[in-house]
């Protein structure tokens, strides 16, 4: 039973993120807010969401679930670089709008791992902390607002892409992002529930579980859609997403959980903060570049393949 739970667990937080993050597109179009603000808000926060549930009800049930907590968030962005941006240029090689990138995202995604890792120095988050990484993530919000006007061209180019002939109504579309906040809900605590389970009944430790299966599971949304923005060749798309998701995961996600109880680092999750700071320094780099290649992509896979085997060990 317990593993069937874990599978539903996968399945609810896949479709249900997915369909939140439609309604909610759906909803911004009909009320007009820009596409770029879309991009940057809700698609980066509804692929989010499942680390954020996930997180919540892990920190909530009993004290060894905080690596489940922690470990998700650092697990998750680990596999959004080396995993995501692997399978996603693999499909056809990522090219990055480097002004963009460099004038409004670097400084926020390396302020977010330089938290994660002071965190793992003094070996907890405290509400302090928390606050200022919420708030942290609010400036970075409103400081895409205010830069968008940058990227009038980019913007003409997503809009292209919606189909005015298929645009539903409101209130289904509201319905839509609600049945898919409730999915995310019910397969975050699935997938939490199963996971402590298996952990325990194997004699794994839970930080290795969030690193791993949990993260990864909670990052099924952003892998789907930077595939399908590979697939149609919006690897600007697929770039940003990552790194949008890598932002809210860090800032939002732990300073949330962190406002409502401080949280113990897990000791043994030091190394894996360590890997999380050479991945962030390495998507700079690659942005830095320009291009993330199909040999490229390769070793990010690779890269993400030690490190699972690294955890297994």
């Amino acid at each position: 039973m317990t593993y069937i739970l874990f599978i539903l667990g996968l399945l609810l937080l896949t479709f249900g993120g997915d369909t939140m993050v439609s309604g909610s597109v759906e909803i911004a179009k009909k009320l007009k807010v820009s596409t770029l603000l879309i991009g940057i808000v809700l698609v980066g926060f509804g692929t989010s969401t499942p680390e954020l549930m996930a997180s919540f009800i892990a920190i909530f049930q009993d004290v060894p679930s905080t690596g489940i907590a922690v470990g998700n968030v650092v697990g998750s962005n680990i596999a959004n670089i080396l995993l995501i941006l692997g399978i996603s240029s693999l499909i056809h090689p990522i090219q990055i709008e480097k002004k963009s990138f460099f004038k409004r995202d670097v400084y926020f995604l390396l302020l977010s791992t330089i938290i994660i890792f002071i965190a793992s120095l003094f070996g907890n988050l405290s509400r302090i902390m928390g606050l200022f990484m919420v708030l942290s993530l609010l400036y970075y919000v409103y400081f895409s607002y205010k830069t968008e006007k940058q990227f009038k061209k980019e913007e003409a180019e997503i809009k292209q892409e919606i189909d005015i002939k298929h645009k539903k109504n409101l209130y289904v579309s509201l319905l839509k992002a609600i049945i898919g906040i409730i999915m995310v809900i019910l397969g975050a605590k699935f997938l939490v529930d199963s996971a402590i389970v298996i952990a325990r009944n194997f004699g794994i430790s839970e930080s290795i579980i969030g690193l791993s299966i949990v993260a990864v599971g909670t990052s099924l949304p952003e892998l789907a859609s930077s595939v399908i923005a590979s697939i149609k060749k919006h690897n600007d798309i697929a770039f940003g997403n990552i790194v949008g998701s890598n932002i809210y995961n860090a800032l939002f996600i732990l300073g949330m959980v962190a406002l409502f109880t401080p949280i113990t680092f897990p000791i043994d999750m030091k190394t894996d903060v360590y890997i999380l700071i050479a991945t962030t320094l390495l998507l700079v780099f690659t942005g830095y570049k320009g291009k993330i290649s199909k040999i490229s992509g390769v070793i990010f896979l690779l890269a993400y393949i030690g490190y699972i085997t690294y955890l297994i060990n």
